[in-house]
C-alpha cells in the first residue's frame, strides 16, 4: 500500500504546525506513526480516501464523534449550502440560531434557554463561565474529561496527574495561572464518596459540579439522584457535558435516558454532523448569568452551523439514528469480545457501544496496537482500538471489518507468541495520552 504523499504531508505538517495536529486524537502517533495515513482527499458516507487514493472503510474514530450520520451527508449538505448561497453571515443574526434554541428546548423540556459556540471546550468554557457568574463562586467538582482550557487543566496544577483518570493522562498545565491551583477539584464516576469529601471541604466555595452522563461505565442505581440532591445542598450548579455521549443513545442528550436531572446541559461534536456548532442549554435563571458576564463571539453568529444542526436534528429524529448507533456499536463490541476469545488474545472492551474501545492487555499493548493498526490498513480499514458507530455504517461493513479482525487477531496472537510484534512494525508503536511531537 502506497502512503508516499500521505507520510510527506506529515513531514510538512511537523515543521509548520507546533504538535503536528489541531486535534491529539487526530495525530497519526496515536495509531502508528509512519504507517497511518493522516490525511484525506475525501469522505463520503463510511468511507475515507486518503492523498495517495486508497480507499478504506472507516471503523475507526467517525471523525472523532463528530460525524455521526456520516461523512458528507446529502441532506445536511444541501441545507448548508443553501445557506450559504443565501450569506453564511451579515451584519444581522441568522433566524436559524432562534428556531434551533426552540428545538433544543422542545426536546429537552427542562431547558428554557441556550447560548451557542462552535466547538466543545469553548463551550464548556462559557458553561463554568455562567455558573461562577451566577454563583459568585470560584470552584469546580468535576467528572470525566471536558476539554483544553484553563478551568480544567488547572486541575493538574501542582499534582502528580489528577486528570489521568478522566479520559487523558499526562496533560501538562504549562501556561495556565498557577492562580487556579485548587480551584478544579476532580472525583470518580459513581464514587459519590469522593463528591461527598470535595463539598465538604469546599462546601461555601463551590461554583458548579460538571459531569458526563456516561462513558465507559453505567451509573450506579441512584448515583445522579444523589449527585442532583449534593447540587442542590450546596447550591451548585449542574453541568451536564453531552459533547461525546449526545445523540448516541437518543435524539438528543443521553441524560434523558438516564433519568439526569441537570441545570445546564453542553452539546457539540455530534450536532451539527461535521460542521462547527456547540450549544448550552439550561434552565432560564442559571443561563441569564450570560447576561451578567461578558460572552461573545463573531464567528458565534454565522449561518452554518445552526443550519447544520438544525437539519441533523431533524433528520436524526426521523431516522429514530440512536438506536441504529446502539446496534452497530453492540455487534462490533460485542465481535472484539467473541474474536479475541477465538484467537487467545487477552483484551478489555468497553464503553457504551455507540462509543466502544478495546485494549490489548499486555505489557506491549502499545506496540500490539499498532500492529492492528498496520493489519486492518492493508486490508482497506482505518481501524484501531476505538469504535464510533455512524448512522452510515451498515451491516456488511460490521460483516466484512470483523472478518478482517479475525484475521488480524490471528497474525497479531501468533506474533506475540513468537515474540517479534515489534519486528513486524512497520511504523512505531502507538502513544498513550499527550507527549511532545517531535
Amino acid at each position: 500500500m502506497n502512503t508516499i504523499k500521505s507520510q510527506e504531508m506529515q513531514k510538512r505538517a511537523k515543521q509548520r504546525i507546533p504538535g503536528m495536529t489541531q486535534l491529539l486524537s487526530k495525530r497519526p502517533d496515536q495509531f502508528s506513526l509512519g504507517v497511518w495515513p493522516g490525511y484525506y482527499s475525501k469522505a463520503k458516507g463510511a468511507e475515507v480516501w486518503d492523498l495517495d487514493g486508497n480507499r478504506y472503510i472507516d471503523m475507526s474514530i467517525g471523525g472523532i464523534g463528530a460525524n455521526v450520520l456520516g461523512y458528507a451527508d446529502d441532506d445536511i449538505d444541501a441545507a448548508v449550502c443553501d445557506a450559504i448561497k443565501n450569506g453564511s453571515s451579515s451584519s444581522l443574526n441568522c433566524a436559524e440560531e432562534v428556531e434551533l434554541a426552540d428545538l433544543l428546548c422542545e426536546i429537552h423540556p427542562w431547558a428554557d434557554k441556550v447560548r451557542y459556540a462552535r466547538t466543545g471546550g469553548e463551550s464548556m468554557a462559557v458553561a463554568v463561565r455562567i455558573a461562577r457568574a451566577y454563583t459568585g463562586k470560584d470552584k469546580l467538582a468535576f467528572c470525566g474529561y471536558h476539554g483544553w482550557h484553563d478551568w480544567y487543566l488547572s486541575a493538574n496544577l501542582g499534582t502528580e496527574n489528577a486528570l489521568g483518570e478522566h479520559l487523558l493522562t499526562g496533560l501538562d498545565p504549562q501556561g495556565v495561572p498557577k492562580g487556579l491551583t485548587g480551584t478544579a477539584l476532580p472525583f470518580r464516576y459513581n464514587h459519590i464518596e469522593e463528591l461527598k469529601g470535595i463539598i465538604a471541604n469546599n462546601k461555601d466555595e463551590l461554583a458548579a459540579i460538571v459531569m458526563e452522563p456516561v462513558r465507559d461505565d453505567e451509573p450506579d442505581q441512584g448515583f445522579f439522584d444523589e449527585v442532583r440532591t449534593l447540587a442542590d445542598e450546596t447550591r451548585a450548579v449542574f453541568i451536564i457535558d453531552e459533547i461525546s455521549a449526545g445523540f448516541r443513545l437518543n435524539s438528543g442528550g443521553s441524560h434523558l435516558v438516564y433519568g439526569i436531572k441537570p441545570d445546564i446541559a453542553v452539546f457539540s461534536k455530534a450536532l451539527g454532523n461535521g460542521y462547527p456548532i456547540a450549544a448550552i442549554i439550561g434552565k432560564g435563571r442559571f443561563m441569564d448569568a450570560a447576561q451578567k458576564t461578558f460572552i461573545s463571539s463573531t464567528m458565534w453568529t454565522e449561518r452554518v452551523g445552526p443550519t447544520a444542526a438544525l437539519a441533523t436534528i431533524k433528520k436524526h429524529r426521523l431516522m429514530d439514528a440512536g438506536k441504529k448507533l446502539v446496534s452497530i456499536g453492540r455487534q462490533v463490541q460485542e465481535g472484539w469480545k467473541r474474536l479475541a476469545a477465538k484467537n487467545g488474545l487477552k483484551i478489555h472492551a468497553g464503553g457504551i457501544p455507540p462509543l466502544s474501545h478495546f485494549s490489548f492487555e499486555y505489557d506491549n499493548g502499545m506496540a500490539l496496537k499498532a500492529f492492528f493498526v498496520q493489519l486492518m490498513l492493508e486490508k482497506g480499514f482505518l481501524a484501531s482500538t476505538s469504535f464510533y458507530s455512524m448512522y452510515a455504517h451498515e451491516p456488511w461493513h460490521v460483516e466484512s471489518y470483523l472478518n478482517a479482525t479475525d484475521e488480524a487477531f490471528a497474525t497479531i496472537a501468533e506474533a506475540h507468541d513468537r515474540g517479534d510484534v515489534e519486528q513486524r512494525l512497520k511504523g512505531k508503536p502507538a502513544t498513550a495520552g499527550f507527549k511532545r511531537i517531535t
